[in-house]
Parts: C-alpha cells; structure tokens; sequence
C-alpha cells in the first residue's frame, strides 16, 4: 500500500517539515543523535539533519526513500535512510531524540508494541516527539487513517508515558498544508517526553 502510494513524481505530504517540527525548532541541537520512524519522503529527517542533527530515517517503502534521497542531496545534508519495516525491526541504538511524525498507520495493539520499541530507542534523558491526529480527525477527508482506534488521545499518550517527564500533550485543531496527504483543517495532537536519566 505505502509503495504504491509513494511511486509518483509528486511528494505527497510535501518538502517542508511538519510544521510540529518548526512548532519544537528549540528542541533540535546540533550533534544530537535522532532517530525518524515511518520517515517517508524525507522532509522530517532532512530538516533534523538541516538543523545540524546526525539523523537516521526508517521507512519501509522504497519508492519514498528514493524520493527522500534525492531530497537530501539537493539539500546538501546527510541522512541514514533505512528500508526497515518498523514492526520487525530489532532497534539496535538510542538516540536523543526519537520522532513520530503522522505514524498511525498501525491499530491499537500494534501500536503498543511500535510505542515500546521506540521508546527503548531513546538514550536515557532523551526525548520523544510524537504528533498525529486525534479520533475527531476521522471523516474529514483532510489526511489520516479512517480508524479511530489508530489515533491519538491526551489519556493515551500519558498512560503510555507513564514515569516520564511530559513537557507536552496537547489536543488542538488547525489548518494544515502539508502536500495532498495532509490538506485543510485537522483534528492534531503534539506530545514530548524525557526519558527518565
């Protein structure tokens, strides 16, 4: 499904960053160590890796690491970019930063085994970013999954967290413009968490 939907010449959620992204700028130091999972076609990884992070990307989908590539060196920055199928990978390394840009691809108990792989993937002290949709995000027809169970409430997130540091958890609505994927008013969720050092 995602290989099909990312074999075109188009960039389906766009270039730019998230604008979560822009949002937590702050948070993104020069030397950290991020990791970006469900990565897609670059513009999360390569704006980390444009803010002077050493940045490895996750995707499962060649057609969108392709893309991704060729954004990176027309950006002149370096990413890792991995064919990974998260929900098999073995996670190896922590990072300072792990990040969730829209990964709500999975149901509820996929979902919780993804959370705690990525959650041992963060170097203790570091953060995890995670931005996605709200249930109130189905049925508008302006980016996401169909399913209310894939998405995000406040409750979920913190019972997830449980231990960490929440710096923020957050429910709102606003227009987006992030390419054909993500277009109009949506239904958003932005969290941030430290691992305990």
């Amino acid at each position: 499904m995602w290989e099909d939907r990312f074999n075109t010449e188009e960039y389906v959620f766009g270039t730019a960053p998230a604008q979560f992204m822009l949002d937590h700028q702050a948070l993104l130091s020069p030397g950290q160590r991020a990791l970006s999972v469900a990565d897609g076609e670059g513009r999360n990884s390569i704006f980390m890796a444009e803010c002077g992070l050493e940045v490895t990307a996750l995707e499962f989908a060649p057609s969108a690491i392709a893309k991704a590539r060729k954004l990176a060196t027309k950006r002149g920055v370096n990413v890792d970019f991995q064919n990974v199928d998260v929900t098999a990978h073995d996670w190896p390394r922590t990072y300072d930063l792990v990040v969730g840009i829209f990964i709500q691809f999975l149901g509820p108990d996929a979902r919780a085994e993804l959370m705690q792989n990525m959650k041992r993937s963060v170097a203790p002290g570091g953060l995890m970013l995670l931005h996605g949709y709200t249930p109130e995000q189905v049925g508008r027809g302006t980016g996401g999954p169909p399913r209310a169970e894939n998405m995000y409430t406040e409750d979920l997130l913190k019972d997830s967290f449980t231990g960490w540091n929440i710096l923020e958890n957050r429910a709102y609505e606003r227009e987006i413009n992030e390419g054909r994927g993500h277009s109009g008013m949506s239904a958003l969720i932005d969290f941030i968490a430290r691992k305990p050092a």
